[in-house]
């Protein structure tokens, strides 16, 4: 189940509020200038569908976004806990950092954790299947996996060089609860 907690940038162990309700979440998230929304598929996608299924399933949402936003490129990403790079990967998203584009997932299956860190409060988003959360340019975020992953997701970009961070150098991540 989806969810929003948010912390204060400074006490990581109480949360200031927490909700499991997609348009509560979409309402908080929005007012921080975070795209949060719910998509469907028009087929059924099967077990461990190819990029090209998963492409075509959602490329109506995705031309709407391109129109909308002028992205240029979009790929899919598949990460499961037999993947023998899966500590090394979650270490590389554990760190916060920014990007000079949105960054932009939509959740196909399974669940991933985005911490963006918006003036002084934490906000962690648990994005599971038909989320979709476009984390503005500029905006500090880090993002975990957990230690047995388990998602795909369709990454839109506006830079085809596709995924780039400029990492900040703190620690702040290291204070949050992360992913089971």
């Amino acid at each position: 189940m989806s969810a929003l907690t948010i912390f204060s940038d400074t006490e990581t162990s109480t949360p200031l509020w927490h909700s499991t309700q997609a348009d509560e979440i979409a309402e908080q998230l929005n007012a921080r200038g975070v795209r949060f929304e719910r998509w469907e598929a028009d087929r059924d996608l099967g077990r461990d569908p190819a990029p090209e299924t998963v492409i075509g399933a959602y490329q109506h949402a995705i031309d709407k976004l391109v129109a909308e936003k002028g992205y240029q490129s979009w790929d899919v990403i598949s990460l499961r806990a037999d993947n023998l790079q899966k500590e090394a990967l979650r270490a590389k998203f554990l760190n916060e950092h920014t990007h000079g584009e949105d960054e932009v997932r939509f959740f196909v299956e399974g669940a991933g954790l985005f911490c963006l860190h918006i003036e002084d409060q934490v906000y962690q988003v648990l994005c599971e299947k038909n989320d979709l959360i476009s984390v503005p340019a500029g905006t500090p975020h880090w993002f975990d996996m957990g230690s047995e992953p388990n998602f795909t997701a369709i990454r839109i970009f506006d830079n085809p060089e596709g995924w780039v961070a400029q990492f900040t150098g703190s620690e702040i991540a290291d204070g949050y609860p992360r992913l089971a």
